[in-house]
């Protein structure tokens, strides 16, 4: 079974294939885990596809007359941004431990989130500062990797296909539709 160590509130010694640390606890553990990483992952994944609705808005009207071409620019830049972190991401769970990880990965969406919030807001913005918040939203598409390696190491292999299909079905069904 798994020993938490009282000067470390984290988990050491993990063995998901260790059939009676399992069914002793390693279960539960697995499957919380698995709940909070479908949280983050949702909510990475609304960010990531936040340019897809929101440039819907950005119209002559609000202030913001963005050509097509330039609309796509900003819906494209995340989606890039997100594609090569996927690298990183999946090594960071290795590096910095998966609960580390998952809360800073998900705190980190909050500039993004924020900036885009209060940009929409203030007609005659340049394109450029969109570009640079929808590249920061790409960091929503690194969860996804993060995530799928995160869930990976907290089951067995016969459990592993059921939670990462959870992990990923669940995560990315709420997220708001691409346009």
């Amino acid at each position: 079974m798994a020993e938490k160590n009282p000067k470390r509130p984290w988990i050491t010694g993990w063995d998901p294939e260790d059939g009676d640390a399992w069914h002793r606890g390693g279960r539960r553990t697995a499957r919380r885990n698995l709940a909070l990483s479908v949280l983050s992952e949702h909510i990475g994944f609304s960010v990531w596809t936040l340019w897809s609705v929101l440039v819907l808005f950005m119209t002559p009207e609000n202030g913001l007359a963005f050509a097509p071409e330039e609309k796509f620019l900003l819906v494209a830049a995340p989606t890039v941004v997100g594609a090569l972190l996927r690298l990183p991401y999946s090594y960071a769970v290795t590096r910095f431990g998966g609960r580390d990880w998952t809360v800073f990965a998900t705190a980190v969406l909050l500039v993004p989130a924020t900036l885009a919030l209060y940009f929409v807001q203030q007609p005659g913005t340049p394109l450029w500062v969109f570009l640079l918040i929808a590249a920061l939203c790409g960091v929503g598409g690194g969860t996804f990797a993060s995530s799928m390696t995160n869930i990976t190491a907290f089951f067995p292999q016969r459990h592993q296909g059921w939670a990462l299909g959870l992990n990923a079905g669940a995560a990315t069904s709420a997220s708001p539709p691409c346009s």
